[in-house]
């Protein structure tokens, strides 16, 4: 339809820039995002990475106010984006859409409050675990599953460390029978566990 656009972002490519008016709800088709903030001298903040299958911004849109993060593509990424208006309309006129809109608002809340949590832990392993826990999150990215496709170098981005000290703690969490590594990704043998690390 005329109200859903789909495009490709390039690595490296800006989908949402901090300040800009929203325009549209997001979605990941295929690819991986990070949604992130500067501060004012510059440094980047990494809150979220956005997997297959996972929306995101609908706090935004629902305000109609400006981005106040940006969306990076990682890899290149498959996005597909519902006008603002359309999703305005959908609240107004369907029970299930508003239903999922709250799901959504609920789940990334909790997502949230984790991510604060862990970044006053000064644990790699710690960090890596919720990153991971967050990114197969059933409910935010439903098109996951146990199986995720990331490099180390976009993993170690989302959890804000070296890819050295990623890949030292994906090694402990695979020593723990957390996760499996395997070409191209990796699978997640306990969900719970990583939500649960401490």
């Amino acid at each position: 339809a005329a109200d859903i656009r789909i495009a490709v972002a390039q690595t490296g490519e800006t989908v949402c820039r901090s300040g800009r008016p929203v325009t549209y709800w997001f979605g990941v088709v295929d690819g991986l995002l990070k949604m992130s903030i500067d501060n004012a001298q510059g440094q980047t903040t990494t809150l979220i990475g956005i997997p297959p299958g996972g929306w995101f911004g609908e706090g935004t849109v629902l305000k109609r106010e400006a981005y106040r993060y940006n969306i990076h593509a990682l890899r290149k990424t498959v996005v597909a984006g519902l006008h603002v208006d359309t999703f305005h309309w959908l609240l107004d006129h369907s029970i299930g859409f508003n239903r999922f809109i709250m799901n959504q608002l609920n789940e990334r809340l909790g997502q949230f409050i984790a991510a604060r949590e862990s970044d006053r832990l000064n644990n790699p392993e710690l960090r890596v675990a919720r990153s991971l826990a967050a990114l197969c999150n059933p409910v935010l990215y439903p098109g996951v599953g146990n199986v995720l496709r990331i490099t180390q170098q976009e993993l170690a981005y989302i959890a804000g460390l070296s890819r050295q000290r990623a890949n030292a703690a994906l090694q402990m969490l695979q020593e723990q029978g957390l996760v499996q590594v395997e070409y191209g990704g990796l699978r997640v043998l306990d969900l719970a566990g990583l939500q649960s690390q401490t």
